[in-house]
């Protein structure tokens, strides 16, 4: 059919994460490529009883429309955190909730860019936010990620001479990388972000999942008035709640409001009372570290096992918190001839690919470690022993 669409969708990269949900859903395949925590870890039984908490005892309102910037017991909830947990001056003023932290990226493009402007990123960076952003059409200015932190000169570089309108990076647990910011990192970055007057955009997905459960300095302690952080119930909760938040400085938010309001009014009020009930009847901190303990021991059986089976051939990352490792491929293994040949042996890795804006992540893959049990991880990688093999 003759239809004619807007020119920004031309600039859509093509989506793999349709692939990594039709893959997750797949119970035939071990999938190590999706991004989901483990289902056996949420608390149902908590959640159901603060559903029925609040369906009994406020039902009518919380089926109700409410505020667009959501409900403000919840959004003192994660100001009062922000001050406890990292001595930042946080208030519910400066907090909006969103439906899931992906929404996020979405509403901030849309305040920040047009078309051409620049963006900074972090190489490999996260597939969703290269998705959102290319939909406003704007120049990625990718900066390499060490071990460390984003390379200094060339962060110092890009923001001195490409007129970003804001840096986008995952200080904790990185994903696709599972890397950390080191101390210093976090404070060169903030502290420059806010000599140029770029908005560093501080996605924390996963920062409440440190393997030691120590909470880090975020950039926003040094960037100030020019940071902003996106969070998530997600990781911490559960998925499907579809909650998140963000928290910004209040010429920001105003601006947000609007968007928001455009986009769906408010985010799902039903959702943000039951976390709320939740949170407050529940020790987060104890189910957090239960979440933590097994993800840090299928994170280091996963390390060993691609030490004992690749035996060199796969050198990754050892984060220590978050969801992810990262683990570069020796010359003549293709990322997504691997992800193939997987998918034949009923494994799934995730290709380093969609994690560039441009032609790199050839030699690499991201690996999953959260949502799937020790057997599953000691069958799943004998699995990608074999693809890997038929890769050659």
């Amino acid at each position: 059919m003759p239809y004619h669409f807007a020119d920004r969708m031309a600039h859509a990269p093509e989506s793999f994460l349709g692939t990594l949900f039709a893959v997750s859903g797949d119970l035939d395949i071990i999938s190590f490529a999706g991004g989901l925590p483990s289902s056996a870890l949420i608390d149902t039984e908590g959640i159901a009883e603060a559903a029925r908490l609040v369906l009994e005892e406020d039902g009518s309102e919380a089926l109700q429309y409410t505020t667009t910037g959501g409900y403000l017991p919840l959004r003192e909830y994660i100001a009062k955190r922000y001050r406890e947990r990292y001595g930042l001056s946080a208030t519910a003023g400066e907090i909006r909730i969103v439906n899931g932290s992906q929404q996020n990226l979405d509403l901030l493009a849309k305040i920040f860019l047009n078309p051409g402007d620049g963006v900074g990123l972090e190489a490999p960076g996260y597939l969703g936010s290269i998705e959102a952003f290319s939909l406003y059409q704007p120049t990625f200015c990718p900066v390499p990620l060490t071990e460390t932190g984003p390379d200094p000169d060339i962060f110092e570089k890009t923001l001195r001479d490409t007129s970003c309108r804001f840096f986008y990076g995952i200080p904790n647990f990185q994903n696709p990388s599972g890397t950390s910011y080191s101390d210093e990192a976090r404070r060169h970055v903030g502290l420059f972000a806010r000599e140029t007057e770029t908005v560093f955009y501080e996605d924390d997905a996963f920062g409440e999942l440190a393997f030691n459960g120590r909470a880090r300095t975020p950039v926003k302690k040094y960037a100030q008035e020019y940071g902003i952080i996106s969070g998530s119930f997600s990781k911490i909760v559960a998925p499907g709640l579809r909650c998140g938040w963000i928290y910004a400085p209040r010429e920001i938010i105003s601006l947000f409001d609007i968007a928001k309001q455009s986009a769906d009014l408010h985010s799902n009020y039903l959702s943000q009372k039951i976390i709320h009930r939740y949170l407050t009847t529940t020790d987060l901190d104890s189910h957090l570290r239960r979440v933590v303990g097994v993800y840090e021991r299928n994170c280091r059986l996963m390390g060993d096992l691609i030490d004992d089976m690749f035996a060199g051939e796969l050198i990754h990352t050892n984060p220590e918190g978050g969801m992810f490792l990262w683990a570069m491929l020796p010359n003549g293994i293709d990322a997504r001839a691997l992800f193939e040949a997987g998918i034949k042996e009923q494994v799934a890795i995730m290709p380093g690919t969609p994690f560039y804006v441009g032609n790199a992540g050839h030699d690499a893959i991201r690996l999953n470690f959260s949502n799937a049990c020790e057997e599953e991880i000691s069958e799943g990688m004998n699995r990608l022993r074999t693809a890997f093999d038929r890769c050659r």
